[in-house]
């Protein structure tokens, strides 16, 4: 198959590397000339783990290619995906929708023969009838069928997610496109990937739905925390005491602070402006954003709480500042609240972030980075573990009280056992997990 894929940042670059990977000629377009030009060069813009050698792999191959031409590659292929950016748009929170409907309009003026086009990116329910809408008033003779295909990526685990998915779901309503579009994922079929087969409204409620349910389970196990902190009983425990439920499952019921990242904190509260639209409110989503707001200033006071109260004049050192492991992304992470809780408190913040830091800098101001863990912690009364990278799991408890002022940890990814700290001379705090004062600490004592 013939591919384009316009826009080449996270969902596009990634999925087209990887129809190239089984075989596809792909041309990843994007209207950044310095973006094209890196990939092309070899840079890749983003950081996920796998992608920078299969972009080489693939370009090599003859497979990928990259381009600022929209209209040489649209007129060639045989399937268009649109992946640009659909951000929260300013002032009312809606999807902007303006890139997507911008490359409709500049690909149905090239569009030669029966073409498949397919929103990649994330967008509300009746987009797809827009965007043919568009291409059709643009272009009269324009022989297109417009499918819905939403991505499931996780940021860090994206390359295994593409090739492995749990459901490859495409929303169409012209039957036309059926068979290219199994065709296009006809590696993964044969791999007995399921093929879920929708109406193209179907399909664009289903990704703003998984990613509602999956962010208000993270708000769920989060506010059980606190009432663990409050009762004296374990998060972790409860966690994997519900998780095992086959009714419920274990995944994303790990308490901390809060959620953050390019999808969640956008599609749920375009989720919610879409159902007030038609009015049919979704409560439990508009419930979960505003907690989820809430508890990344309030994970900022956890954190003044275990200094003592008052943070003025004192250095904090923050670990981890991306919203995950395993990328680069700081959009909407909970670090950007709490260290500007931390700062509002008169603290002064040394952050340090495998990946992130570059990005970091664009988002945080007034704050100084370290080259590593022990860097960040170098005269610091306190350490705070935001985002559990593989780096932060056996920190050298030694090394690290040595060049602190006062050892004190504040692990809120709970990667640590308190005994395990503890042991070390360390202070210690956690979240939803009984301390030496409460519950079933204190009665063992």
């Amino acid at each position: 198959m013939r591919i384009t894929m316009i826009g080449s940042g996270y969902v596009g670059l990634v999925s087209g590397v990887c129809f190239a990977d089984f075989g596809h000629d792909v041309i990843c377009v994007d209207n950044d000339v310095t973006k094209i030009d890196a990939l092309r060069a070899g840079a890749i813009p983003i950081f996920e783990p796998g992608l920078e050698q299969l972009v080489a792999d693939n370009v090599r191959s003859g497979r990928l290619s990259f381009s600022t031409e929209v209209e040489e590659c649209v007129s060639a292929s045989d399937v268009i995906f649109i992946a640009v950016g659909t951000p929260s748009r300013r002032g009312d929170g809606h999807a902007d929708l303006s890139y997507v409907y911008a490359v409709a309009r500049e690909i149905a003026m090239h569009i030669k023969g029966f073409t498949v086009v397919v929103t990649k990116s994330t967008v509300p329910v009746g987009t797809g009838d827009e965007v043919e809408r568009i291409i059709r008033e643009t272009n009269p003779d324009a022989d297109v069928a417009v499918v819905s295909n939403p991505e499931f990526l996780r940021e860090g685990a994206a390359i295994e997610d593409f090739k492995r998915p749990d459901r490859i779901v495409i929303g169409l309503d012209d039957d036309r496109a059926r068979e290219v579009m199994t065709e296009v994922y006809r590696p993964l079929y044969l791999n007995q990937a399921p093929l879920l087969f929708t109406s193209r409204r179907t399909s664009e409620l289903i990704k703003y739905a998984a990613n509602a349910f999956l962010a208000m389970k993270i708000t769920f196990i989060n506010e059980m925390a606190d009432l663990c902190e409050k009762v004296g009983a374990n998060v972790q425990e409860v966690s994997r005491g519900i998780g095992l439920d086959g009714r419920i499952g274990s995944k994303f019921l790990h308490a901390g602070p809060g959620y953050g990242g390019s999808c969640f904190p956008k599609d749920t509260l375009a989720l919610a402006k879409t159902a007030q639209d038609y009015d049919s409110p979704v409560r439990l989503i508009e419930t979960t954003i505003s907690i989820n707001d809430n508890r990344k200033r309030a994970m900022g006071r956890k954190v003044i709480a275990a200094v003592g109260g008052d943070v003025r004049g004192k250095t904090i050192a923050v670990l981890g500042l991306t919203f995950k492991p395993n990328t680069d992304d700081m959009r909407d992470s909970p670090a950007i609240s709490i260290i500007q809780t931390l700062q509002d408190g008169g603290a002064t913040v040394i952050g340090y972030d495998p990946e992130g830091m570059e990005n970091a800098a664009n988002v945080i101001d007034g704050i100084a980075y370290a080259e590593d863990a022990y860097g960040a912690a170098q005269g610091a009364d306190a350490v705070v573990i935001v985002t559990e990278w593989n780096q932060f799991r056996a920190l050298d408890f030694l090394r690290l009280k040595s060049v602190m002022k006062a050892p004190l940890l504040i692990d809120l990814r709970n990667i640590y056992r308190r005994d395990e700290v503890v042991r070390h001379g360390f202070e210690y705090t956690s979240v939803g997990r009984p301390t030496p004062q409460t519950g079933e600490t204190a009665r063992k004592a």
